[in-house]
């Protein structure tokens, strides 16, 4: 079975084999239970005849008689259940609850002890009949004395017997199904460790495993600190190289714009215009490699950080509100003071800072920031924030290029500024997704909105 629950399985499977133990063990209880009740009523039977043997004499003929009276009230009532008969070749001598039935003969009655089989009854029922030969006199003719009761009594006292068991494993069964459920759950709580230890280790990848574990379990915890070592090393190699290597072509880009000036000052204009195609193009490739270092360190800091948007956003107003775009417009912040988004300080500097930079630069007069938590805000899970704007807007099909991986709007056609694919990426890296839609105000709204698992 692919999936499920390993606790589950568990307990199914020791439920299952304890129902199987019990019912072997039901089988077998009522076997020797049979055998035990046909032992003691043999035994009853026996003592019946050893009673009949005492008291048995033969008359002049030849015919047995019967000399000693029975007590058992069985016997003086018709198929009362309880039967005997003393028989020779000269006669025989029956119970009264034989009636008008007889016992019938064979040939496995033995003369130096008494015998017990299963047989054809009287009144068409099943007996357990016990028998011995006899001789009274020496020189007399053999006896065959023959005792037997219904076996339909020793079947009800079985069934009885049987449907008790029963009633009493199946109690049994369902008190030692707990302890084994019990006994699983204990034995698997060392996992639920290791489960919150690696949810931890997945939010910050600095995080280890504990080597307070079972020893059953220290290699596993081992084997995945081993590995996640392994992992952030790799991580940080990955981000040094590629910072290293952005930074290292920061300078030589430099020189070639000042290259750049000098061909354009001395009327090499086509030649300059190519040269400056060229360097954008690198510099592009070097800005979306660094957001990707920026987007690994923001993925590593998740979980952990806690930012109060509020603040982020009134700086970067702050700061827009002294360019010669911002002073045309009406900032509107609507993000309230408790709220908080788990991404780290920096991420959201950059993510608010692009989209408001872009809202700003095609707004007509008015540009909204506002943010809500899961509970009361419109995406009805985690918290979010929204930047808006008053001006003409992006269709569908121009969101997604704008927010297409390396894409940049300028290169898209018209849009909401430079940077959104970088923005999506940093969102990602934090647990969160950015899209867009139709503002309120009739421009674009920007979503950025964290899922309620990411806290």
């Amino acid at each position: 079975m692919k999936g499920g629950s390993l606790r589950w399985r568990l307990i199914a499977g020791g439920m299952l084999a304890i129902l199987a133990a019990l019912a072997v063990a039901w089988l077998a209880m009522t076997w020797l239970f049979e055998r035990h009740i046909v032992r003691r009523e043999t035994a009853e039977l026996t003592r019946t005849g050893q009673a009949l043997a005492a008291g048995l004499r033969l008359e002049p003929g030849g015919a047995p008689a019967i000399d000693v009276a029975l007590p058992d009230p069985r016997l003086s009532k018709a198929a009362g259940g309880l039967y005997w008969q003393v028989s020779s070749p000269a006669g025989v001598q029956r119970s009264v609850s034989l009636w008008d039935q007889a016992l019938k003969p064979s040939g496995e009655a033995h003369a130096d002890d008494w015998s017990a089989r299963i047989a054809a009854g009287p009144f068409d029922d099943r007996i357990l009949l016990v028998e011995r030969s006899v001789r009274p006199d020496r020189g007399g003719p053999a006896v065959l004395i023959q005792v037997a009761s219904d076996e339909k009594a020793l079947r009800a006292a079985r069934a009885e017997f049987g449907r008790d068991l029963a009633l009493f494993l199946a109690g049994l069964w369902v008190v030692l199904s707990a302890a084994a459920a019990l006994q699983v759950t204990l034995g698997l709580s060392p996992l639920a460790r290791v489960r919150e230890e690696l949810a931890r280790l997945r939010k910050s990848p600095s995080a280890r495993m504990s080597d307070d574990h079972p020893r059953e379990i220290a290699p596993l915890a081992q084997a995945i600190n081993a590995l996640a070592e392994a992992r952030e090393a790799d991580l940080a190699r990955a981000r040094r190289r590629a910072g290293d290597l952005a930074h290292g072509l920061k300078t030589p880009l430099s020189a070639l714009s000042a290259q750049s000036r000098r061909a354009r000052e001395a009327g090499a204009v086509e030649a300059a215009d190519g040269l400056d195609d060229a360097i954008a193009a690198v510099a592009a490739a070097l800005e979306a490699e660094l957001a990707r270092a920026r987007a690994a360190a923001a993925r590593e800091a998740t979980f952990t950080s806690r930012t109060a948007p509020l603040a982020v956003a009134e700086r970067l107003v702050a700061v827009l509100e002294r360019t010669a775009e911002g002073e045309r417009l009406m900032f509107d912040i609507e993000i309230p003071p408790a709220l908080r988004v788990p991404a780290s300080e920096d991420v959201v500097t950059e993510m608010l800072g692009a989209l408001i930079e872009n809202a700003a630069r095609f707004a007509r007069r008015r540009v909204r920031v506002s943010g809500a938590s899961g509970e009361d805000g419109p995406m009805a899970d985690g918290p979010a924030l929204f930047v808006e704007d008053d001006g003409p807007g992006m269709d569908e099909g121009r969101a997604e290029a704008a927010l297409a991986r390396g894409a940049r709007l300028d290169e898209a056609g018209p849009g909401h500024g430079l940077g959104l694919a970088i923005v999506r990426d940093l969102a990602e890296a934090s647990g969160a997704t950015l899209r867009m839609d139709r503002s309120m105000l009739g421009g674009l709204r920007a979503i950025i909105a964290w899922k309620s698992s990411v806290f």
